[in-house]
C-alpha cells in the first residue's frame, strides 16, 4: 500500500530495504525469502521512478550508491537472464503443470523490474561510478540485449504476420489442456517482457556511454573494440525494431506498447530513438573515444550510411546532430588516423561466466527440483504470499504511477474504460474492447484466474485462523 500521497516507501522504508538486499543464488530463485526480495525491488523501482517524474529528490538512488548496492542489482539482473535462458526452457520441456502460474511469471518479470530500475538510476554519473567492476558485467548485457534487438528486426520482414500467429498459437493452447495454455501464456508474456528489456538497455548503454571519462579504461575498450557497438547501432538505425508495418498501416513502440501512428507522427523521434542518436553521437565525437576506435574501412563505410538519416526532420528535432553530419561529411572524403595502441590491462566480466560455469550439465536437475518446490507451493506459504502480490501489486499504487491519461490498447486514444477482469487494459470505447478480445482473452484469464486463486487461498486461511 502506499505510505502517502505520491509515494511507495517512505525514506527510511527504502533505506531499510537496500540495505537488506543480497544477491540470490540461481538455485534460489523462486523461492519464498526470493519473493520477499523481488517485493523490495518492485517497491523501489516504484518510488524511483515516482522522484524521478516529479524531480523530487531521488533518495532510492543515493541510497544505493551510499550502500555499494548496484552492483547487486547487476548480479540479480544477470542471474535472472540466466534463469530465463537455462531454466525456464527446462520448465517447458518437462510440460510442467503449476497449479498457479503467478509465482513463474513473478520471476520472468523480475528482469525487467530490474532494469527499469537501472534505467532510472544509471542516468546519473555517480551511480555508473557506484557500480564499480560490474559496470562490464552490465556492459555486456547490454550488449547481448542490442545483439537480440538486431535479431528482432531481421526477423521483422519475414513475420510480417507474426501477430495474427500468437493469437492463433494461443486460441489452439485455450482448445488443449491447461497446461499448455498457461505454459503457452506465460510464453508469450516472457516474449513480451524481453522486447522491452532489450528497448530500456538501449537506454542504460546510453548512460554508460555518456560517462564513460569517469569508468575504467577497460569499459571504453570493451565498447569499441571488443563489442564495435557503433556498428550495432548504426544497424539498428536502419533495421529499427521499434517499427512496423502491418496491413497497410504504420505503428510505433511508445509507452511500452505498439501504438498506430499517423504519417505525421512517423517522422517525430521516439524515446528510444532519441537515446540512439545520443549514444552515437557521443560515440563518434567524443575526442577520447575517436582515439581509441580501430575505424577501418569496413567500419568507415557502415558509418557513414548515418548520412541518408540525418535529414532535416530529425535535425529540426535534434540541432546537436548537426555536428555529426558534419563530421561525417568529412569522414566520407578523407581516411581516418590509425588508432592509438595503448597498452590496456583490460578487465574481464566475471558474473555471467562464474554462473554458467557452476550450473554447467545441472539445468535440468535445478528446474525439476524448483517445479517440486518454489513453483508448487503448500497452501501455507501460498498463503503468505498473496498477502504480499496484493499488497506489491496494488492497482491504486501502480496508477498513482501513470502521469498520463491511460491509452485505449487498440488506438492509442485518451481511455476511460477498463477491463473488468483483470484491470489489465484501457479502452476508448466498447468497440476497441471486443474488437480486441479474442487477443486479449488468453492473457485476461491468466490474471484473473491468478487473482482469484489468491484470493480463495487468502481467504481460506482466515477462516482456519478464525
Amino acid at each position: 500500500m502506499a505510505t502517502g500521497e505520491g509515494q511507495v516507501l517512505m525514506s527510511v522504508e527504502a533505506e531499510a530495504y537496500i540495505d537488506a538486499l543480497e544477491p540470490f543464488d540461481v538455485k534460489d530463485i523462486g523461492s519464498q525469502k526470493w519473493s520477499m526480495h523481488h517485493e523490495y525491488i518492485e517497491k523501489l523501482n516504484m518510488q524511483a521512478v515516482m522522484n524521478a517524474s516529479a524531480q523530487e529528490d531521488e533518495f532510492v538512488k543515493e541510497f544505493f550508491i551510499t550502500a555499494g548496492k548496484i552492483p547487486v542489482l547487476i548480479y540479480e539482473v544477470i542471474a535472472t537472464e540466466i534463469w530465463k535462458q537455462k531454466v525456464f526452457p527446462e520448465l517447458i520441456e518437462m510440460n510442467f503443470d503449476p497449479k498457479i502460474s503467478f509465482p513463474i511469471y513473478m520471476v520472468l518479470y523480475h528482469e525487467a523490474t530490474i532494469i527499469n530500475l537501472l534505467e532510472t538510476i544509471m542516468y546519473h554519473k555517480d551511480a555508473c561510478e557506484s557500480a564499480e567492476e560490474s559496470i562490464l558485467d552490465l556492459l555486456d548485457y547490454c550488449y547481448r540485449k542490442l545483439t537480440t534487438l538486431i535479431a528482432k528486426s531481421e526477423e521483422s520482414d519475414e513475420d510480417d504476420d507474426d501477430d495474427d500467429e500468437e493469437v492463433d498459437a494461443l486460441s489452439a493452447a485455450n482448445s488443449s489442456p491447461s497446461s499448455s495454455a498457461t505454459i503457452g501464456e506465460l510464453q508469450k508474456q516472457n516474449k513480451t517482457l524481453d522486447f522491452d528489456i532489450c528497448i530500456k538497455s538501449v537506454s542504460v548503454l546510453r548512460y554508460i556511454i555518456d560517462n564513460l571519462s569517469s569508468l575504467p579504461l577497460s569499459v571504453m575498450q570493451r565498447l569499441l573494440n571488443t563489442h564495435d557497438v557503433p556498428i550495432l547501432l548504426v544497424q539498428l538505425v536502419e533495421n529499427p525494431p521499434w517499427t512496423k508495418r502491418k496491413h497497410g498501416k504504420l505503428k510505433k513502440y511508445v509507452d511500452n506498447k505498439w501504438q498506430e501512428v499517423s504519417y505525421g507522427d512517423s517522422l517525430k523521434l521516439t524515446k528510444i530513438e532519441g537515446q540512439m542518436w545520443i549514444a552515437l553521437f557521443q560515440l563518434l565525437m567524443n575526442q577520447d573515444c575517436q582515439q581509441k576506435y580501430d575505424l577501418s574501412s569496413y567500419r568507415k563505410n557502415v558509418i557513414i550510411k548515418l548520412r541518408s538519416y540525418l535529414t532535416e526532420v530529425v535535425l529540426d528535432q535534434m540541432p546537436v546532430l548537426s555536428e555529426l553530419q558534419r563530421f561525417l561529411e568529412h569522414l566520407s572524403m578523407m581516411d581516418p588516423p590509425p588508432a592509438k595502441k595503448d597498452l590496456v590491462l583490460e578487465q574481464i566480466p566475471e558474473i555471467r561466466e562464474k554462473i554458467l560455469t557452476q550450473y554447467e550439465g545441472k539445468w535440468k536437475k535445478l528446474a525439476k527440483k524448483q517445479s517440486q518446490t518454489y513453483f508448487n507451493p503448500s497452501k501455507a506459504s501460498l498463503r503468505d504470499q498473496a498477502k504480499r502480490w496484493v499488497d506489491t501489486y496494488n492497482f491504486d499504487v501502480l496508477e498513482s504511477l501513470i502521469t498520463e491519461p491511460p491509452k485505449c490498447a487498440v488506438c492509442g486514444a485518451d481511455a476511460a474504460k477498463r477491463c473488468s477482469r483483470c484491470q489489465n487494459e484501457w479502452y476508448c470505447r466498447r468497440e476497441c474492447q471486443v474488437g480486441h478480445w479474442k487477443k486479449h482473452k488468453a492473457a485476461c484469464d491468466l490474471l484473473y484466474d491468478s487473482l482469484q486463486k489468491l484470493k480463495e487461498t487468502e481467504g481460506s486461511g482466515k477462516e482456519q485462523t478464525s
